[in-house]
């Protein structure tokens, strides 16, 4: 099969692309013919080999393909030939073919094609389990959701809103602003001010007549991290997503007990291994909200396997405005 492949860790443009032998399924996996796979911001942790997870070399990278099942193991029991899914698979996606766990593939509702669901692969279902879960979201909440542009932040503005919440976009370009605003967001929040320590939370408490966010959704880190945690209400929770913006916050705990506020973190691959039945409901809810045209994945382009590099740089240099869906040409 053709294939994406890591032979040394390192930048995009170091990945080799040609054949790779295809992958068997065990007892309990399920093999798809991909047809579409999103790039991510993990991948360039993975590739890189900075991530927390590495798989031995050489490997396929990849999370998430959307394809036809084209063989199942023994033990399978919820899928079979011929179906449609999206598989959570933790590597492999950028291939022809890949495998995948039989409890972390997800049936396809008719209405979403393989290009959608794999746009929806990672980003909404971590969005889901941070405010589900982690924040344990009641309706009502004002939600802010920072670097609202990425993948992750767009699919969480969009997702609160399915749920109806007040949602805050925090973004630090300006011309990205529209692009929050059409997902659903209620109001803007400038992270490229000065002196982000106050300004953010001074446009928190403007647009919630000074009482904060009850959730703030993290995949930043660093300075921002640091700001946006005065901008929680009385009991607000902070979810921990990333750390896109390079350093890795810390936090004095006798802050968290003065405002009775929470900072949680969200490993959403650990879910699907602990949890896999709150996983089921996680991508039911999904696949529903979907149905009923509540969230609609943002895809910035979709490109042939081939151009992988392509795709990461876009998503490394921050100039993808939706989500980079590669695909195998099936």
């Amino acid at each position: 099969m053709r294939a994406v492949i890591v032979r040394e860790f390192g930048p995009p443009d170091s990945l080799a692309f040609g054949a790779f032998p295809e992958p068997q399924p065990g007892p309990f996996d399920v093999q798809l013919a991909v047809h579409a796979v999103a790039a991510n911001y993990v991948d360039l942790l993975v590739i890189g080999g900075k991530y927390q997870f590495l798989p031995e070399r050489p490997f396929v990278p990849g999370k998430g393909p959307a394809g036809i099942v084209t063989a199942v193991g023994e033990s399978v029991t919820r899928v079979k030939p011929g179906d449609r899914v999206l598989a959570m698979a933790e590597q492999g996606g950028y291939a022809e073919v890949a495998v995948a766990p039989e409890t972390s593939c997800y049936r396809l509702p008719a209405s979403l094609d393989f290009v959608g669901a794999a746009a929806m692969a990672l980003v909404y279902d971590t969005a889901w389990f941070a405010l589900r879960e982690r924040a344990r979201y009641k309706p009502g909440d004002t939600v802010l959701v920072l670097g609202a542009s990425g993948g992750v932040g767009l699919a969480a503005v969009q997702l609160a809103k399915a749920m109806d919440a007040k949602v805050l976009a925090g973004i630090a370009s300006p011309d990205k602003f529209e692009l929050a605003r059409a997902a659903g967001a209620d109001a803007v929040i400038d992270l490229s001010r000065a002196d982000l320590r106050d300004s953010l939370r001074a446009q928190v408490h403007d647009v919630t007549g000074g009482r904060g966010a009850d959730i703030i959704l993290d995949p930043l880190g660093g300075d921002v991290f640091d700001a946006a945690l005065r901008a929680l209400a009385w009991r607000g929770r902070l979810v921990v997503v990333g750390f896109a913006a390079g350093r890795i916050p810390t936090i004095k705990a006798n802050y968290l007990l003065v405002k009775n506020i929470e900072v949680s973190g969200l490993q959403v691959s650990d879910y699907r291994k602990q949890a896999p039945d709150q996983t089921d409901a996680c991508f039911s809810e999904l696949f529903a909200y979907y149905e009923a045209g509540r969230i609609k994945p943002t895809i910035a382009a979709t490109l042939p396997l081939e151009r992988w590099a392509e795709a990461l740089r876009r998503i490394e240099t921050r100039t993808a405005r939706g989500r980079m869906v590669l695909t195998t040409g099936r």
